[in-house]
């Protein structure tokens, strides 16, 4: 019987590495083949070219004046990639605007769509609304909580298409992760900025605040890892290389999945607006200062506090933690689970039949 073939579309670091215990399950699975198509953001040598930390079986371009531009310009390339290589299944991740690219060449070239971490909540930029139109468009789901589940459920997508499975991103967290690092376990804060409006002026004054108000609280060191590459990331790349100078600063442009997670388990605290802190921190018990707006309406552990751009309140929230040096750690569970995901999701794609009745998609209400 021939092997089912999988085709993962990657445009960023953060969800290859959310989504590497599947992809290593299904290389593993033997009525798999994986096919990956890398694109976006890993193209950009501002954001470390991070296509070369993989081996692709394709490379779709990401080229155009604007976003909109850009990821009609990627529906084109994929719908081309996708004739070429003839995945059974297609398979992305989260809301980014190369998932939605995938999507919709996918969905029209009839290839069947599965589709991690849908029915969640996040603001972002448009993150929201290309979330749930990926949903729309998508034959199979793999949600991460009970509450996104449900929220699928009440789009009107047929109970059988939907299998939570909780989040890849946590599988294994605490064995991949790197040995620590020089930096002293707990004296260090990590900074992890995206850009929540394109205005880079904009961007760059709200940069500069955060790391002001980590140096008035007399942080010993300062981590920063670059944005991605939504609108608006110039002017937070400029403020790091202006004014995240000197010992205390220490400036990433990419970091291995693996050292991310080290960085993450010994940090006294995350800093910023990263799906990272919603999602893996917990499992390390990290406080996170939650910044801004981004991650509005997704669902949140304990470890999470959430405050506005204003420096009175983002320096309460890092104080409340630092402590004067000995920072806070309360264990916490974690709602988005911890344990087999990827697993579980070569199996449910091992199983699954491609057939009329996965491709032909009706409202079920």
């Amino acid at each position: 019987m021939p092997r089912k073939s999988i085709c993962f579309v990657t445009g960023t670091r953060a969800e290859f590495g959310l989504m590497r215990s599947a992809l290593e399950s299904i290389r593993r699975e033997p009525r798999l083949k994986l096919q990956v198509v890398g694109t976006g953001m890993h193209l950009s040598a501002r954001h470390g070219r991070t296509i070369q930390t993989f081996a692709p079986d394709r490379v779709a371009p990401w080229r155009g004046d604007t976003l909109a531009s850009a990821t009609g310009n990627a529906v084109a390339a994929l719908a081309r990639i996708f004739a070429d290589l003839r995945p059974d299944v297609v398979l992305i991740v989260g809301d980014r605007v190369e998932a939605l690219a995938a999507a919709v060449a996918a969905h029209l070239s009839g290839i069947p769509i599965a589709h991690v971490h849908g029915g969640d909540r996040a603001l972002g930029q448009v993150d929201d609304s290309l979330r749930h139109a990926i949903s729309k468009l998508a034959h199979i789901h793999f949600p991460a909580t009970a509450e996104s589940a449900r929220r699928l459920r009440m789009m009107g997508e047929d109970a059988w298409r939907i299998h939570r499975v909780g989040s890849p991103g946590l599988d294994d967290i605490h064995r991949i992760a790197a040995a620590p690092a020089n930096l002293i376990k707990y004296r260090f804060a990590l900074l992890l900025l995206h850009p929540v409006d394109a205005d880079e002026s904009l961007e760059f004054r709200r940069a500069r605040m955060i790391l002001d108000s980590l140096t008035r609280c007399g942080i010993d060191c300062i981590v920063i890892i670059y944005p991605n590459n939504d609108p608006g990331h110039g002017g937070i790349i400029r403020c790091w290389r202006k004014h995240a100078r000197g010992e205390r600063c220490i400036v990433h442009r990419n970091v291995e999945r693996r050292e991310f997670l080290g960085l993450l388990r010994d940090a006294a605290m995350l800093v910023g607006n990263s799906s990272a802190g919603i999602i893996e921190a917990a499992s390390f018990a990290t406080p996170v200062v939650d910044i801004g707006p981004r991650q509005m309406g997704r669902q949140r552990n304990r470890n999470v506090v959430n405050v506005p751009y204003q420096p009175a309140r983002i320096e309460a929230a890092i104080r409340r933690i630092w402590r004067g040096g000995r920072p806070i750690r309360r264990p916490s569970s974690n709602i988005y689970g911890g344990g087999d995901a990827g697993r579980r999701i070569a199996g449910i794609l091992a199983r699954l039949r491609v057939d009329d009745r996965l491709l032909r998609k009706i409202i079920a209400y």
